[in-house]
């Protein structure tokens, strides 16, 4: 054979060990010896990998809350579960929390429509937080002071702290709403807040309300002190003695104005879901259109009552001065209907 290598002397035969073959071999075993370890040390960090992976599954199933099966897919985003720095939810801890903002103008109804929404036990709602100007200074700020609301975090005399299921405020337009909208909705939309739109159609009895409102801010009728709602008709009735004189060269104006702010804020946060309730259709029917918030809201149907008593009943012309300079102005024009309206 080729590859044995032979050599003969005189009293025996050697044969010499092949060294292609010894070299091959050594390799053959080299390279087994390889494998060998390759495949263990795969071995070794695939159960590794799966030991990490296993406490990785375990964390999260840990940290992520488990969904009702009731509860409706879609709404799983506007679903969250605050982690207070304050206090402790305890064994509310797994209740969802809903967030919501009403969004208003002043001597709208939202005083009085914000307490029939803090009668619901799982409701609270902290009013106008956004009032000092420090916390509006810009969008930073406002993003600040809405995280610490919606973190339960925000302590007012209508916080029900650990089984809230709805967490809100009541939000003006003139409290940088209006100056902030592309951060704010932003925000809404990324948070899934839901916003509650609360208008008056008749602008008229708006301004009316502003300007006695106005007045008692410097008068104080009441014992000295003033008040924006009352409790009592008999506090309504001193308060409504009060008979504003509107200026009825720029009135047209001025309710065009309000409608148009009033217009421009639903154009801007379209895209929110919301809810728009109108202060008109909520006398005549609060208990309908109560409902109406609390399906929105996702909350349990419960009766709700608020101790605010109306202030200006009646005609508008009981509570405005010169009411025939109004009518001479108003009538023929589209806002001759507010001057009938009688709630």
């Amino acid at each position: 054979m080729a590859e044995i290598l032979c050599s003969f002397n005189k009293d025996a035969l050697t044969i010499k060990p092949p060294k292609k073959a010894s070299f091959v071999l050594r390799l053959m075993l080299s390279a087994f010896a390889m494998a060998c370890g390759i495949y263990i040390c795969s071995i070794c960090l695939k159960q590794m990998n799966l030991q990490n992976t296993n406490t990785f599954l375990l964390f999260e199933d840990f940290e992520r809350p488990c969904y009702d099966t009731v509860v409706d897919r879609s709404q799983i985003p506007y679903l969250h579960y605050p982690k207070p720095k304050t206090f402790n939810r305890s064994e509310c801890a797994g209740n969802p929390v809903r967030l919501f903002a009403i969004v208003s103008m002043q001597r709208s109804g939202s005083g009085w429509f914000e307490t029939l929404l803090n009668s619901h036990v799982n409701v609270s709602s902290n009013g106008e937080i956004f009032g000092p100007k420090s916390r509006r200074d810009n969008a930073s700020t406002i993003v600040k002071t809405l995280d610490k609301v919606y973190n339960l975090d925000w302590f007012t005399s209508s916080s029900k702290n650990e089984c809230s299921a709805a967490i809100g405020f009541k939000w003006m337009l003139n409290q940088g709403l209006m100056q902030h909208p592309k951060e704010i909705i932003q925000y809404f939309n990324d948070r899934g807040v839901n916003v509650i739109f609360l208008f008056r159609r008749n602008m008229l009895r708006r301004l009316v309300s502003m300007l006695a409102n106005v007045y008692d801010k410097e008068a104080k009728l009441l014992n000295g002190v003033h008040v924006s709602h009352v409790h009592s008709n008999e506090e309504a009735s001193l308060l409504s003695k009060y008979k504003p004189k509107i200026n009825v060269t720029s009135l047209k104006s001025d309710l065009r104005g309000m409608e148009s702010t009033a217009v421009k804020a639903l154009n801007y946060f379209n895209s929110t879901r919301h809810i728009i309730i109108y202060y008109e259709d909520l006398i005549k029917d609060p208990t309908q259109k109560l409902v109406e918030v609390e399906d929105f809201l996702k909350l349990p149907q419960m009766n709700l009552t608020s101790q605010q008593v109306k202030i200006h009943k009646g005609a508008l012309s009981e509570h405005i001065e010169n009411f025939d300079e109004v009518n001479k102005t108003l009538s023929g024009t589209a806002y001759e209907k507010f001057l009938q309206a009688d709630y």
